[in-house]
């Protein structure tokens, strides 16, 4: 990242720090610039993780009313993206938990690869270093596995139902990512 862009980066997220201060003191139009602001980027994430578009809305619509009862509760301990995306990766799987597990139709999402677009655009750009490079490196399957676990904070058993596989094999593809991470980052 070049200065300007990283000076940019922090404009953005004090933009949004003075938004949540708003909304804090009950600004619905803070809100609101808050959702146009983040919704873009965490849709097509929480698809990339969830076949089912209507769950996905629900999660969105679930993260907004959470900000707007809890934002005299941001601590400001890091960038407020990441606040949103850790209040709506859990409120994905709650909705997730909720519904009877169903299988995922990959073909229907456009398939792992395209769940998977996402995460390999952030590896490219954003994570550099010998982790960058292990995480590269690892099959789609550990790679989508290790995600979904160790990244989304999904249980075995919610990564599978995502993922459309056995609980058992979530668990080894996760063992054989662990390892691979491991050996790689040795």
């Amino acid at each position: 990242m070049t200065n300007s862009e990283i000076d940019a980066v922090g404009q953005a997220d004090q933009e949004d720090r003075a938004l949540v201060a708003r909304i804090a003191r009950r600004d619905r139009s803070a809100l609101e610039q808050l959702y146009r602001r983040h919704a873009h980027w965490m849709t097509p994430r929480l698809e990339s993780r969830c076949g089912d578009p209507d769950l996905v809305d629900m999660a969105i619509q679930d993260t907004f009313v959470s900000v707007w009862k809890s934002a005299k509760k941001y601590r400001g301990d890091g960038a407020v993206g990441a606040w949103l995306w850790g209040i709506a990766i859990r409120r994905l799987i709650d909705q997730m938990r909720k519904k009877r597990p169903t299988s995922v139709d990959l073909q229907a999402v456009g398939g792992l690869e395209h769940a998977m677009a996402f995460e390999d655009t952030l590896i490219d750009n954003g994570t550099h270093g010998s982790l960058g490079v292990a995480l590269r490196q690892l099959d789609p399957d550990l790679r989508a596995v290790l995600i979904a676990t160790a990244i989304d904070g999904l249980t075995t058993k919610e990564a599978a139902r995502l993922l459309g596989v056995p609980q058992g094999t979530v668990k080894t593809r996760l063992m054989r990512a662990r390892q691979h991470l491991q050996e790689t980052l040795a």
